[in-house]
């Protein structure tokens, strides 16, 4: 049973969770946003019920523990690297890339379990009392809000994310090991950006006309740039 022998093997268990996990995470966050949202807005009060009672807490489940055992199995995955190498390894290229996209999934699964799944509860119940007889949640059109802002945020963070993971294992050539304060000044300008996007999933306006990260097309784009915008700060404070 060397094959699964410590860490190599517990490397390789994880790393197979976290591609798979990931897989179904990110394929689900992409079906909510580029095609289950058009159809719902484009069907009648009768189809939206149905989509919501019946579908969507299915669709969730899937979504949800797929980005836990994500989470989990990368969680895993950064301990095995740093008993390896010790901190030290947080100021190579590698340490850049991998802490970049394991900070963005980390915020992304913030995301999930903390804003979309609390909100979109509050939704299912709604259509459910609703279908019942009964009256809808005055809460629930807030919180279709809240949750749509959260899962659009989340479709922008996640093309960085698979970057910085690629880049983690395959782009390492392109970066180099950084002094304490290039690190800092990275670090301090990525925790900015983050905020001022995360600001749409908590913060977001709650009405008014569609916003440009509103549309499937423009938060497409965002993603690319954003992507673009974090590799270009990288390469200016860590770039060989």
């Amino acid at each position: 049973m060397e094959l699964f022998s410590y860490p190599q093997g517990l490397d390789l268990l994880a790393r197979w969770l976290h591609i798979i996990a990931g897989i179904a995470w990110i394929g689900l966050l992409y079906y909510f946003n580029f095609v289950q949202a058009p159809f719902v807005a484009e069907s009648d009060d009768v189809v939206k019920g149905a989509v919501t009672r019946q579908l969507v807490p299915r669709a969730l489940a899937w979504f949800r523990y797929a980005a836990l055992v994500t989470f989990l199995a990368g969680l895993v995955l950064l301990i095995i690297r740093l008993e390896q190498g010790g901190l030290e390894i947080l100021g190579t290229a590698y340490g850049f890339a991998v802490l970049t996209a394991g900070i963005l999934g980390t915020l992304m699964f913030l995301n999930v379990w903390g804003v979309i799944w609390p909100n979109q509860k509050v939704v299912i119940a709604s259509a459910r009392a609703v279908a019942g007889g009964g009256s809808a949640d005055p809460r629930a059109p807030g919180a279709t809000r809240r949750a749509f802002l959260a899962s659009r945020t989340n479709v922008v963070l996640s093309i960085p994310m698979v970057f910085f993971m690629a880049t983690s294992a395959h782009g390492a050539f392109l970066l180099r090991e950084s002094t304490t304060g290039e690190r800092t000044a990275y670090w301090l300008i990525f925790a900015a950006v983050l905020v001022l996007i995360e600001g749409n999933a908590l913060i977001g306006l709650t009405g008014g006309p569609k916003r440009p990260l509103e549309k499937i097309g423009s938060v497409i784009w965002a993603g690319f740039i954003l992507a673009a915008v974090l590799f270009v700060i990288l390469r200016i404070f860590a770039g060989s």
